[in-house]
């Protein structure tokens, strides 16, 4: 199983609908196992696949979340579902993934996931390395994929730990274009101080008009840049206001009536299996 977490400093550049329909492609059209995983105490991905009432009946039958990957005490939990109480904390053998009805698992986030912020360097950032090692011994999944917050916290910090790869979604624009050296910063800090090794899998152009002159500068920025040339997907995600109305109602890209949208986004799932995969 590859490990891929997506990442970014800044929000709003569609890193949930990258990592969502990446998944959806990746099972539909390329018939692989997905497990996707949402470390965003935000909990973005996981409202794209749960919607409000099943969410909170999930949670009330007990459901996995990703609290219960970083829970390993018994600890006071606030939850909108059963106010505060005592979480037992689950075997890995327990956490089961949640079957969204598209082919691919979840692991679903939870509001408060934030109470383990208080906790880094006390082993929490490894949890999700150790689950995901024990996920492979079963041979469930041939990819996961990890949706990570727009911050430098323990969230990000232990999916690049537990990932192979990371891949990062940027707008075609110079304010989200100057986060990705400050982003590089954050991880090759994190590389040196937690050992882990995963590898740049590449730059997609995601809320992209193709015709504008800011689109054309960006890619001639990335194209011309030593750092970046190699990493730039040439296919990007077209910006459509279907997009985002879709994941309020459960539509997918892969689901929208627009070729030029779909070819783009297949091929951006292509070019995302070969530097994955090999």
């Amino acid at each position: 199983m590859v490990v891929v977490s997506f990442v970014n400093m800044k929000g709003g550049v569609g890193k949930t609908t990258l990592a969502v329909n990446i998944a959806d492609f990746l099972t539909k059209r390329n018939s692989k196992r997905v497990l996707l995983i949402d470390v965003d105490p935000q909990f973005n991905a996981t409202q794209c696949l749960l919607k409000g009432k099943e969410y909170v009946t999930y949670l009330e039958n007990s459901g996995t979340t990703i609290v219960d990957i970083f829970n390993y005490t018994k600890a006071a939990s606030v939850s909108v579902v059963e106010g505060t109480s005592e979480k037992e904390s689950k075997a890995y053998n327990n956490i089961i993934p949640y079957n969204t009805g598209r082919g691919f698992d979840l692991i679903p986030s939870q509001l408060d996931l934030f109470r383990f912020e208080m906790a880094p360097g006390q082993g929490t950032e490894n949890r999700l390395k150790n689950y995901l090692n024990h996920i492979k011994e079963q041979d469930e999944y041939d990819i996961c994929i990890i949706d990570c917050p727009p911050t430098p916290s323990v969230w990000m910090t232990s999916a690049l730990i537990a990932s192979d790869y990371y891949l990062i979604p940027s707008k075609p624009d110079p304010i989200s274009m100057t986060g990705l050296d400050l982003l590089e910063g954050i991880i090759k800090e994190r590389k040196e101080n937690y050992g882990c090794g995963c590898k740049c899998a590449g730059l997609v152009l995601t809320v992209v008009e193709k015709n504008t002159n800011v689109y054309k500068e960006a890619v001639s920025y990335f194209s011309e840049s030593p750092k970046w040339k190699s990493f730039l997907y040439e296919p990007a995600v077209l910006k459509r206001t279907n997009i985002a109305k879709g994941q309020l109602n459960g539509t997918f890209i892969i689901d929208i009536e627009d070729s030029d949208l779909r070819r783009q986004f297949s091929l951006i799932t292509q070019e995302f299996l070969k530097r994955v995969e090999g």
